[in-house]
């Protein structure tokens, strides 16, 4: 659960959610290591009057502004395609989720067992209790195992909707006419909100 005046992300409760902070961490040190030196560079062309016009011209600094970009841009698409290929992987769910997007709530199903499925709505703001959390907090909660392969199908009933745990690093769109598929393992055992 994110807490007030939190500059990161939440802490991560999935393996795909660690390498999502994990690719985070190492594509901000790149933009960083840029930035600093764009702001080296800016700050030399403004402090120092001399120019070396022969470098400048040189055909070895165009190769180098040319191969160092896309060494770098290299550097950050193959953890990129990495993730995304992790996140679509299913291996053999043990359980699956079926979930509706409504109009002013969801309704799940847990498709494995007959006739086990329930609508959760979120509980008003006037009917809350001290300690609950306002537009996080639902009548019925979706309860999973731990340390399981999760399958959960999102679909909608009426408009678009987004189905999104983010301490598990999931955000799914709910399409009508459409199912999409996403699936999660915690490795803790918690009480994690979504929207």
């Amino acid at each position: 659960m994110a807490y007030p005046m939190q500059l990161g992300f939440q802490d991560a409760t999935s393996p795909i959610m660690e390498e999502l902070l994990h690719f985070h961490d190492h594509t901000l040190m790149i933009v960083f290591l840029i930035s600093s030196l764009v702001l080296y560079i800016i700050s030399l062309m403004l402090t120092t009057k001399l120019t070396h016009t022969s470098t400048m011209d040189a055909q070895e600094v165009e190769t180098i502004w040319t191969i160092l970009p896309a060494i770098i841009l290299i550097l950050i698409a193959l953890p990129s395609l990495r993730i995304l290929y992790m996140m679509d992987e299913i291996n053999n769910p043990s359980l699956t989720v079926k979930t509706m997007g409504h109009q002013w709530y969801w309704s799940y199903e847990y498709t494995d067992y007959e006739d086990l499925s329930f609508d959760s709505y979120m509980i008003p703001t006037s009917e809350l209790k001290p300690g609950e959390l306002r537009l996080l907090e639902v009548d019925n909660r979706v309860v999973l195992p731990m340390e399981m392969t999760i399958r959960v199908l999102v679909s909608s009933e009426d408009v678009l909707h987004s189905w999104a745990v983010p301490s598990l690093g999931l955000k799914t769109d709910a399409i009508p006419g459409r199912l999409n598929q996403t699936t999660l393992m915690s490795t803790r055992p918690g009480l994690y909100y979504g929207q």
